[in-house]
Order: C-alpha cells, then sequence, then structure tokens
C-alpha cells in the first residue's frame, strides 16, 4: 500500500514539473477498445486497483477512482492505505468526473491527459470544463510512461490473414464501396482508429487486445491507396504479400500523429470524431477541411455477407455443443466435487477448446451464483469466488472467437432446488426472450421500436430491468457492435433500421438484489420476409442452439402458445446438437428438451 502512496506522490511531483494541476488516467488504449492489453494498464499501475473499469483523476494533493457497482468492494480493498479516495459511480452525492472537475478546477489551472487514451468527444467535454476557468488542456504528455520503469512491452503477437472463405468479400470489393461514400462527400481521405473497423477493411486480425482477436493499427485511406500505420515485426510474408496485392503501405505504428500533421490543406480529410482519439483529431491542421461523418464502415460490416452468415451458423453449432455439454457436467457433478463459480467457467472454455475452428473467449466471463447473478455484469475474483452448491441458479453468460464468427451466449441454469419466486421470474425471462425472437415487423422498424416486445411480459407484472435488451455482435471482431441494438429508451444512436443480416443479441433479465439474477440470451439473425403491398416484412432466425433449463420453468403459468414457442425452440435444438454428443450426453439432451 505504501509503495502505491509513493507512486502516486512521484507522480504529482511530475505533474507538478510539467505545471499539471490535475491529471487523467483513464483505464484505454489508443482505440477506444472495449478491453485493453497489459501495456496500457496505466490506472492500475498508478492506484493498484485490478478492475476492469475505472478512471484516475490525480490532483496536486489527493487521488481519487471512480468504477462502477461490480468493482465497489474490490476497490475499497485494494486501495485500502493507498490515500486513493474511491468514488463509487452511480451512488447519491457522488459526482461524475466532469461534475468533479468543474468544482475542483480553478481558475488559469491546467487539466491534462494523454490525448492517446481519451477519446475525442469525451476530450472536448474536458477542454469546455477548462475554457469556463480560462485554464488549458494539455494532451502531449504519457506521464505514467515516465514513471512505469517495468512497463510491460505493447503486443508484439503476429497478425494473421482472414481468408476468403472467412471473411466473404475482397480487400478490393470493401475499399471500393468505402471510397464511394468518400466521393459522396468529396474527401480525398479518411482517418480510421477504430480497430474493428480496419481489419474489417483489410481482412486482418491480430492478437493484441484482451479477447477481442484485433490488431493495434492506423489507417488513411485515399483513393489509390492505403496507408496502414502497424508495427511491421507482426507483418509476416504471406500477409505482406496481402497488404502489397491491395496497395496497402506500411508506416510505423506511432507515425500517425506526425503525419496527421502534415496533411496538406488541399486535402479534404473524413473522419468520425466519435471514433478517434483526441490527440489523433487535434493534430489535424486547422487550415485543412475536415468532414465530420459517421465512418461508413460500421453499417457495412454489421450487415454480414452470406459466406458470412453461414460461418457464423456453423460457429454456432460449435457453440451449442459446448455449452450443451457444459449444462450436462454441471448437473451431473455440482455437490459431488467443488467447483466454484472461476473454476465452472474455466470449464466451460475447456468445452470449448474442443471445438475445430475454436480461437480464445470472446470476452470476460461472468459466472455468477446466487445473489452474484443480481449484479448484472459481475466478474468473478478470488475474493468473491463461491463455491457452487447443489441449489439456487448459476448466471453464465460467455462467448467464443471462432475462424466461423464469434458468439455470446448466457444461460441460467438450476443447481438443484429453486424457489416458486426464482421459478416465475425465470419462465418470465424464457417468455420474453422467445416471444422477441418469433417477432414479425417492418423494415424501417429500429430496435427501439421492438424492445417493448420483450419486456412486455415484465411490465404486465410491473417488472423491469435496467439494461438493453440486446447489441450487435461483430465477426470475428468487438462482441458488442453498432450501430443495431435493442434498447426502448430514445436514443439519437439507437435509430437504425434493422437490416437484413444484421446479427442481435436477445437477451431480456431479472435480478433481484441479495437473491438472484436470470438472463437467458440468443443470436438472432435478420431476415427478409414478405413482402407485399403493406411493405417489406422482417423477421429473426435464431442462431443459438442451447437448452433452456426445464428445471427452472414453471410451465402453469405460461400460455399454449408460449409453450409451443418453447417445445419447437427444443426440438431445434435437440435436432442440431444431438448428433455431436456421446450416448449419455444425448439421452440428457432429450430429456432437457421434452417438451412442456
Amino acid at each position: 500500500m505504501n509503495q502505491i502512496a509513493d507512486r502516486i506522490a512521484n507522480f504529482q511531483e511530475l505533474m507538478k514539473k510539467h505545471k499539471i494541476d490535475a491529471y487523467i488516467v483513464p483505464t484505454a488504449d489508443y482505440h477506444q477498445s472495449e478491453y485493453v492489453g497489459d501495456y496500457f494498464k496505466e490506472r492500475e499501475f498508478l492506484t493498484g486497483f485490478t478492475g476492469s473499469a475505472g478512471t484516475a483523476v490525480v490532483t496536486k494533493n489527493s487521488a481519487y477512482l471512480w468504477t462502477d457497482g461490480r468493482y465497489f468492494l474490490q476497490a475499497a480493498t485494494q486501495l485500502k492505505g493507498t490515500g486513493v479516495q474511491l468514488m463509487k459511480m452511480g451512488e447519491p452525492e457522488v459526482p461524475t468526473i466532469e461534475e468533479f472537475l468543474k468544482a475542483e478546477l480553478k481558475e488559469n489551472e491546467v487539466l491534462g491527459f494523454d490525448g492517446r487514451t481519451i477519446g475525442e468527444q469525451e476530450g472536448e467535454q474536458f477542454a469546455e470544463i477548462v475554457e469556463e476557468k480560462n485554464g488549458n488542456i494539455v494532451y502531449e504528455y504519457d506521464l505514467l510512461g515516465e514513471l512505469w520503469s517495468n512497463r510491460p512491452e505493447m503486443s508484439k503477437k503476429p497478425a494473421f490473414l482472414l481468408p476468403l472463405n472467412y471473411a466473404g468479400e475482397s480487400v478490393e470489393s470493401k475499399l471500393t464501396r468505402v471510397r464511394k461514400v468518400m466521393k459522396e462527400h468529396k474527401a480525398t481521405m479518411q482517418i480510421l482508429a477504430s480497430l474493428d473497423d480496419i481489419d474489417w477493411m483489410l481482412n486482418i486480425r491480430g492478437d493484441d487486445v484482451e479477447y477481442s482477436p484485433l490488431l493495434l493499427s492506423y489507417a488513411i485511406v485515399k483513393m489509390d491507396e492505403v496507408e496502414l500505420y502497424v508495427d511491421a515485426e507482426k507483418i509476416d510474408e504471406q500477409l505482406k504479400k496481402h497488404l502489397q496485392d491491395n496497395h496497402v503501405k506500411v508506416y510505423a505504428y506511432d507515425s500517425i500523429y506526425q503525419r496527421v500533421k502534415e496533411i496538406s490543406e488541399n486535402e479534404t480529410v473524413m473522419v468520425d470524431p466519435r471514433q478517434v482519439n483526441y490527440a489523433l483529431f487535434n493534430n489535424i491542421p486547422k487550415e485543412v477541411k475536415v468532414v465530420k461523418e459517421e465512418n461508413p464502415i460500421i453499417l457495412m460490416k454489421a450487415v454480414k455477407n452470406d459466406i458470412e452468415v453461414e460461418n457464423i451458423r456453423n460457429a454456432h453449432i460449435k457453440d451449442g455443443v459446448a455449452h450443451t455439454k457444459y449444462m450436462y457436467w454441471l448437473k451431473k457433478h455440482v455437490g459431488k466435487e467443488k467447483i466454484t463459480e472461476i473454476s465452472a467457467s474455466d470449464k466451460l472454455a475447456a468445452f470449448r477448446a474442443e471445438q475445430e475452428g475454436y480461437l480464445w473467449p470472446s470476452f470476460g466471463p461472468i459466472s455468477a451464483y446466487k445473489e452474484h447473478g443480481a449484479i448484472v455484469h459481475y466478474s468473478a475474483t478470488e475474493e468473491t469466488d463461491v463455491e457452487l452448491r447443489p441449489e439456487g441458479l448459476l448466471l453464465s453468460d460467455t462467448g467464443g472467437n471462432y475462424w466461423e464468427g464469434s458468439t455470446d451466449i448466457t444461460r441460467t441454469i438450476a443447481l438443484g432446488e429453486v424457489s416458486a419466486e426464482e421459478k416465475r421470474h425465470f419462465t418470465t425471462v424464457a417468455i420474453s426472450m422467445l416471444k422477441l425472437a418469433e417477432t414479425t415487423f417492418l423494415y424501417g422498424c429500429t430496435g427501439m421500436n421492438l424492445d417493448c416486445i420483450a419486456r412486455e411480459p415484465f411490465w404486465r407484472q410491473h417488472l423491469n430491468y435496467n439494461h438493453g435488451t440486446g447489441h450487435g455482435v461483430g465477426y470475428l471482431a468487438n462482441i458488442h457492435e453498432e450501430p443495431q441494438r435493442f434498447q426502448w429508451k430514445f436514443n439519437q444512436d439507437n435509430n437504425h433500421p434493422l437490416e437484413e443480416h444484421m446479427v442481435i443479441t436477445d437477451e431480456p433479465g431479472l435480478y433481484i438484489e441479495g437473491s438472484h439474477g436470470v438472463r437467458i440470451e440468443n443470436e438472432l439473425l435478420v431476415k427478409k420476409d414478405v413482402s407485399n403491398e403493406y411493405g417489406q416484412f422482417m423477421k429473426f432466425e435464431i442462431l443459438t442452439f442451447v437448452p433452456i433449463d426445464l428445471d427452472a420453468i414453471d410451465a402453469t403459468i405460461m400460455t399454449t402458445e408460449e409453450k409451443e414457442l418453447l417445445n419447437s425452440y427444443h426440438k431445434d435444438v435437440y435436432s442440431i446438437v444431438s448428433p455431436y454428443l456421446n450416448d449419455e450426453e444425448k439421452e440428457w439432451l432429450k430429456l432437457y428438451t421434452r417438451e412442456v
């Protein structure tokens, strides 16, 4: 603890040297990635807090850490004796970082941060606060880099090609589509910093970001070539030829910042301010014309091609087999040997690893037993890892990266006796999930239009859940992908129609603090249905095939139609998954997909 306190004191001396009055240290890399590699864990190094989400703010005399409810207990333990004050996000009387800075910064004071780790839009909010105080922003220094002597290296893992039989569309075709949009906006170049968009465009992947199979890189798309800013050591001969064949020139990863400063005033630069960091955007010379437009790759990437769709179906068969084997294993072994939240999720990962084409998990696993299931994004730690007993509910939200795509699935599993209330809540969630998947709708509907269908079984009982019902899923990329989502509250970013071949999750839930949580999640493929004088009708195809635990179903509260939906789904589960199981597992699956 004294080591952390000394580290913060040394950091404050560095701030003083650079005439900085307050400094922000987020949990972020230079690309606003959801997960980050070890090199970028500056906030963890500075404060000693190891949770995956949090932001530190250090002033001349104090240090603070903002994190969410998942980590209140862990942060309180790890920050004890460090002098770092825990700021519990969302709690009464706890200001946001912006509110804190408004109150804390004095006239003419300087706010600092590494501009590569702060998004452009977030940085602009900080700049407005500072301007009101007649102060300044300093974003050129990575102060932690000066202090962190044994800092881990930036990832050196090799990049790899995503062959056409997985990508489904050539780089040439993708660049033609991107440049068409650039021409429409009279842009001569487009700057990209979002890793999944660059990787999609160039049919490449990497292993630089925890969980997401992405390559640390930047790109500048021009009309005749692409400039790719990446560590050249990661590019093997096969990939080098692939890039050369597509007129992609490789430059040093960090040289993008100097390159942007040298953009000619004759250029017109297209950039999505939501997807670049503060330093990169502000390095564009003021005399250069900047066209602020949504990155067109976002939608191109979200609408999967035919080959991607077929691959995704195959990935879900593999995932369904692994997850079904896991449910069978849990039912057989819990109570007979010591199994904890973490060891259980490790076992599921092992079942996935048995599947051909499996790479690694697509996100950090949620394995939440009993009352832990009520914490929506619970992450088990050594301090919280409890033993599973033959009673109550286990909520398991996990996913895998396969060559055929990325998966995201949640099942809540009865480990033994469950209460009547737990069964009622579980059944409500199952009904909700199945009803949304069965919905027919007219083209033009957004996820906001349809979210209420999922919530109706809850609202009828005056219940609700405080998260969206679903998010887009990337193809061997980010597990959370824009722009599609199910979310009932109006949001300007939640208004894009559901397009054919988008993939979206269907994951309602219910959370009873101190008792239990239930979430059941399938992935859906958006498809065209009938077209007639009323318009183009749309529907969903279920991609996920894993049983919904009948031990937690209360069939007495289900209508005949709802029972038919469950029975029909389970008939498909058995048909698709059973050929890959041994005889004992197959018999178990037959029992757990029986009609109700």
